[in-house]
């Protein structure tokens, strides 16, 4: 035999003393079951992600509809002070009005009283312009005495007349 074949022939020995050997200790099932595991973890990882994907998709839909229940709670807000607003304004501009009407309420019957107080003072001046026109007119017609008693019942008369 020559050198090459021989050394083939310990080199094929060999790796059949070692599959053998390999067989032996089962490293064909070491092998397996260390795959196994991992497939199982790499399994377990997959599921783990999924359900957090699926926890993350639920708190999503959650703070969605949170977010629109926030966004329809702050126009209702919203729209409730506008209308409280508006309200707001008219009952001012309401008042305001009112608050026109009666002074100027308050001006006419100021104006009147001050018309009626003016011709109440015009009426006595004259009253009293009058009576004494009379007395002197009188005066001089009548005596003392009997001129006394006529422009005291004279000024009686005109008073209840005018009163």
């Amino acid at each position: 035999m020559d050198y090459t074949s021989l050394a083939t022939l310990w080199a094929t020995v060999a790796l059949v003393i070692f599959l053998g050997v390999a067989i032996y200790i089962k490293v064909p099932g070491l092998i397996a079951k260390a795959l196994d595991a991992r497939a199982d973890r790499i399994s377990n990882e997959l599921d783990e992600a999924r359900r957090l994907r699926e926890e993350a998709q639920q708190l999503l839909g959650q703070y969605q509809r949170k977010r629109k229940e926030a966004e329809q709670e702050a126009a209702a807000i919203v729209a409730a002070a506008k209308r409280e607003a508006d309200m707001l304004a008219a009952d001012a501009h309401k008042k305001t009005e009112d608050y026109v009407v009666r002074r100027t309420a308050l001006a006419e019957q100021k104006i009147g009283q001050a018309e009626r107080d003016a011709i109440s003072e015009v009426r006595a001046s004259a009253v009293d312009i009058a009576v004494e026109a009379a007395r002197t007119l009188l005066a001089g017609k009548i005596d003392a005495k009997a001129g006394a008693e006529l422009f005291k019942a004279s000024l009686v008369d005109v008073k209840s007349k005018l009163n």
